[in-house]
């Protein structure tokens, strides 16, 4: 895994797929893959309907990486510009050296490993770049391919965190998982 851009938005390669900043022009791809109900399950927001939703998530992304609170990249395959998901962080609390993972991907790419070879990337940069401690997913109990993806990558379960979050008209619980830098290094 290689770094670029040290002082700008960070590129990370991986051997299959290169993590780049998502801008306007990936809008459509955005749209496609977060209007898809089946990639939107666990999202906690509904599928988008428009390419204004998928314009708003942009500028989202690019508000957490301005303020310092986050930073998201869009997934590409490696000779292929086409965003096919995403993957990040939030929650980034420099004080207390965490932040949280998550990520999503377009279900036709879905059980071929690309966001565990993207979480593996993103971790590293994490802890060394970012110098975080403690990197936690919140995962929905029902969702087993996040559940997976984090155990497989050294996630620890802590526990249930009860009614954690209102989203789509309800209120879910969510596991929360945990890597820390000395267990990742």
């Amino acid at each position: 895994m290689t770094y670029q851009n040290k002082n700008e938005f960070p590129i990370l390669f991986t051997d299959r797929l290169v993590l780049r900043e998502v801008t306007y022009l990936d809008a459509n791809d955005i749209y496609h893959y977060l209007s898809d109900e089946k990639v939107m399950r666990y999202y906690g927001l509904a599928p988008f309907e428009s390419l204004k939703d998928a314009e708003e998530e942009i500028d989202w992304y690019r508000k957490i990486f301005d303020h310092n609170t986050g930073i998201r990249w869009g997934i590409t395959l490696k000779g292929n510009d086409k965003v096919i998901g995403s993957c990040g962080f939030l929650n980034f609390t420099k004080q207390h050296a965490r932040a949280e993972i998550g990520a999503e991907l377009a279900k036709e790419y879905w059980s071929n490993g690309i966001v565990s070879e993207a979480f593996r990337a993103i971790l590293g940069y994490g802890f060394n770049e970012m110098s975080l401690m403690r990197i936690q997913a919140l995962i929905e109990p029902e969702n087993n391919a996040s559940k997976k993806l984090a155990e497989k990558n050294g996630f620890v379960k802590e526990g249930l965190l009860r009614k954690y979050e209102y989203t789509n008209g309800k209120y879910d619980d969510l596991f929360i998982y945990s890597i820390l830098r000395e267990e990742f290094l």
